[in-house]
């Protein structure tokens, strides 16, 4: 048997193992291009010369073949020679070959003819270009509002979100589970907004609060928190790849002023900014001031700051790594930040090729490159420090030097009581030799030091207690040295009155012509190719209407690539945009989005689970005037959101992964609200917004901790990329390589050990077991336990945890008394913090129902 017709032989063995075949006819489009796609059209399609002079683009170019004749006989796989090379394993070359399924499809699409779905059109622009069913893939599609549907009003259908979601519920019979109660909602309310537990005053009032605005007025109130912001900003700079170093290497060089694009993130979700204007600044904020950049508004200052959106990528270039290499890495990774968070795709995929999967040619993707080079210019880059600005104003500027010329007074004073008190030592060192060698050791001392004679040096030498100076004064006359100090105190505090200089780090385009972009043969930037012009991708323009960016905008100083591909963006026109920012609101609210990759809405992408709503929420969310909080308020106030988190037996054997959201899925707190929310049990979190990030360091046994304020919350944290913080990267905080598109949600042995050992754990622990002490009126233990359970699960506690807290507090005491611990804590107070370790580490801390 020849090895060819034992790989036949496994085929169809495949096939006879395999589902029953549709009856529907496979075509050269729907069904063997996107293999070809993937494996073949880089070497038989994507380039001006073909291998093999083998062109798989069209089916009439496929049966034609190439020099080594027809690739297909159409009726007849067997004697087609595509097929041979297939089973062979001879094609493609390289370790990636086709599946036995795929290769079976090309099998079955030639034995039945080799049919295309549409007649082939006469000829082909260059390259693989995009075909009328890559065009047809759900996400290119322009966002249609859809009908929504109407139920009684025993169904709970308060929202559209309600009405579309039980849509697809009553195709499997199933329905709402009962609403939340209230102390749930409260809690649910207050992590999804805030990331912190409310407490327990603000339990009591929502719970006694039986007007039927009371939940509605919540969302109100905590989407007006400042809170909020600190939240939400997390969320934002995930997707940003927000980091305080700079990255590409072990240097890991500091950021000092990239905090302004963090508190800049703060602040605008705060402040409810439309989305649009959101990435209209974080795109192109400086093309919005004109420069120069000096003598700034505050709103002029936040637009140049948002730009810090452009820079987060990692940037080498300023510690040691300034060549072609790094530079061009910055630009691939920063379009890597702007394509995932902004268009839901791989675009980075068509740097080398055109995407193997996606309808993204090569040369879109440099075109779009194109949009940010000029202010990203590889031949004429600037490193980090290059392209920070100033927020010094004049004004500034002048207080300052009115400032320095006091402490030049100062100075000045100085210098002549310094002299004078030299003098005076000088003369009465002198006394101490012979009148005769007074006169030439002061000559000597008095003679400037380059223009002393052999003789001079040698005398002072010989005596060099003559050499007195203002940093031996003190030797001869410490009350003068002393009252010098005073003088330098003075000035130290006169100059601690000038306006502190900061810096902004921003994305600008330099004067000058911009640079012209060219396509890189297979992504080298040695081998460039023919010059690009910029443009929105092709796949995401309306059919015939590839959206073009005019290469210089004569109406404003810079080129205007970049505002106007954000203009592009938020139009309304854009299939994607917003579709990925209001799945990504839905994630964070639900656990996972309505597209489950929310940075692959691809062919390699999860489809939507609820296509309607999806496309319901985008709509909506434009037609708010991309109103993010109303984005909220209308997602929470839901049915679909206030449902009860229990399963139950019918649903779990419906839709177990509760897809179709019949009941509210539980969601672990993620790193820093786990953190935040210890810091707030504890009593220690302090609520000041914005500034420097808290540093970090390593400890005695190499894990990085938080070396500075460590009550503060932690988004002020410093992100160093080569020392993640221990206690948020055991709850996947992520490692900011490039970005982070989906954090995921693990359970690991490591979790439990960091809230058995750290000493940020055992120390809250402690705090915690003083706060109760202190809460407590009378501090009895079932008090103590009544006052622990409140501050940790903002409920009191059931009769069975007050009795098995109590037995563990006194058989805790008991032990501790017979078996001292060198800790300084009374017995009592230390059974009390083991028991408050035990709720920190416990499920109902960790999670939300």
């Amino acid at each position: 048997m020849t090895r060819n017709q034992l790989a036949v032989g496994v085929l169809v063995l495949y096939a006879s193992c395999s589902p029953a075949y549709s009856d529907e006819l496979l075509t050269f489009e729907n069904d063997i291009r996107p293999i070809f796609k993937a494996y073949c059209l880089d070497c038989h399609g994507a380039t001006d010369e073909m291998k093999g002079g083998l062109d798989l683009r069209l089916r009439r170019f496929t049966e034609k073949g190439g020099e080594s004749g027809p690739a297909i006989v159409p009726g007849d796989a067997d004697a087609s020679y595509l097929v041979e090379r297939l089973i062979s394993g001879e094609m493609p070359p390289g370790e990636k070959k086709l599946s036995a399924a795929q290769i079976d499809t090309i099998r079955r699409w030639i034995a039945s003819g080799a049919a295309t779905a549409n007649p082939e059109p006469d000829q082909l622009d260059p390259g693989i270009g995009i075909t009328p069913a890559e065009r047809a893939f759900w996400s290119f599609q322009p966002i249609q509002r859809p009908e929504v549907p109407t139920f009684p009003t025993d169904e709970r259908v308060v929202t559209p979100i309600d009405a579309l979601i039980l849509a697809k519920l009553k195709e499997h019979d199933l329905s709402f589970s009962p609403e939340a109660d209230k102390l749930t909602q409260i809690k649910r309310a207050y992590f999804g907004l805030t990331g912190l537990p409310p407490t327990p005053e603000q339990v009591d009032a929502f719970i006694t609060d039986q007007s039927p605005e009371a939940y509605s007025n919540l969302i109100d109130s905590l989407l007006e928190s400042p809170r909020y912001g600190e939240r939400w900003a997390r969320h934002w700079l995930d997707v940003a790849g927000y980091a305080d170093t700079e990255g590409y290497s072990n240097a890991d060089a500091d950021r000092p002023w990239a905090y302004k694009f963090r508190d800049y993130v703060i602040k605008s979700l705060n402040d409810g900014k439309p989305f649009d204007q959101f990435i209209h600044e974080q795109l192109a904020g400086d093309e919005m001031v004109p420069p120069p950049h000096a003598n700034l508004s505050a709103e002029q200052i936040e637009k140049l700051v948002a730009t810090g959106f452009l820079r987060m990528a990692a940037d080498g270039t300023g510690s040691g790594s300034n060549d072609d290499t790094a530079r061009n890495q910055t630009i691939a990774d920063t379009i890597k930040i702007v394509s995932t968070s902004l268009l839901g795709l791989s675009v980075g995929c068509a740097q080398c090729h055109d995407h193997r999967y996606d309808p993204i040619p090569q040369k879109d993707y440099y075109q779009l490159r194109a949009v940010f080079e000029p202010a990203l210019n590889w031949k004429q880059w600037r490193t980090p420090q290059q392209r920070l600005i100033t927020l010094y104003t004049d004004e500034d500027r002048s207080k300052a030097a009115e400032i320095e010329a006091k402490a030049q007074e100062i100075a000045a004073e100085k210098a002549q009581k310094q002299a004078s008190y030299i003098a005076e030592a000088l003369d009465k060192e002198l006394q101490k030799y012979d009148a005769a060698l007074q006169p030439k050791l002061r000559e000597a001392y008095e003679t400037a030091g380059d223009k002393r004679s052999e003789e001079q040096n040698a005398l002072l030498k010989q005596y060099p207690a003559v050499n007195i100076s203002a940093g031996t004064l003190y030797q001869y006359n410490q009350a003068a040295a002393d009252d010098l100090k005073t003088f330098d105190e003075r000035i130290a505090e006169t100059r601690s009155k000038k306006p502190v200089e900061e810096f902004m780090r921003v994305l600008a385009e330099a004067a000058g012509t911009p640079p012209a972009t060219h396509l890189f043969h297979r992504g080298d930037f040695r081998e460039p190719k023919e010059a690009v012009t910029p443009a929105a991708l092709t796949i995401a323009s309306p059919p015939g209407k590839r959206v073009e960016i005019a290469p210089n905008d004569d109406s404003i100083p810079t080129t205007g690539r970049r505002l106007a591909y954000a203009k592009w963006l938020t139009s309304g026109e854009h299939p994607l945009l917003a579709r990925v920012i209001v799945n990504r609101v839905w994630m964070h609210h639900f656990g996972r989005g309505i597209v489950g990759t929310p940075s692959d809405f691809g062919v390699l992408g999860e489809r939507p689970t609820h296509p309607e709503l999806l496309d319901w929420l985008a709509s909506e969310f434009m037609a708010s005037g991309w109103n993010l909080k109303q984005l909220h308020k209308l997602i929470m106030t839901s049915t679909v959101y206030r449902q009860s988190s229990q399963a139950t037996g019918e649903g779990l054997l419906a839709d177990p992964a509760n897809t179709r959201y019949w009941r509210r899925p539980i969601k672990r707190l993620d790193a820093e609200a786990l953190r935040d929310r210890t810091l707030a049990a504890s009593g220690t979190l302090v609520d000041k917004l914005y500034g420097a990030p808290v540093n970090i360091k390593a400890d005695d046994t190499g894990q990085v901790v938080i070396d500075g304020e460590e009550s503060r919350r932690s988004i002020y944290v410093r992100v160093k990329r080569t020392q993640p913080v221990a206690m948020l990267a055991a709850f996947d905080a992520p490692v900011m390589e490039v970005n982070c598109e989906r954090r995921p949600s693990s359970t690991a042995a490591t979790q439990a050990l960091m809230m058995m050992n750290s000493e940020f754990v055992l120390g809250h622990a402690r705090k915690l077991a003083e706060r109760v002490r202190s809460t407590s009126a009378v501090a009895t233990p079932v008090e103590q336990v009544a006052a622990a359970w409140r501050i940790t699960f903002c409920r009191p506690p059931r009769e069975e945890e007050v009795i098995a807290a109590t037995a563990f507090l006194d058989q805790q005491a008991t032990y501790l008394k017979a078996n001292p611990i060198p800790d300084n804590l009374d017995p009592s107070l230390h059974a009390l913090t083991n028991l408050c370790q035990a709720l920190l580490s416990s499920n109902e801390f960790l999670y939300v129902d």
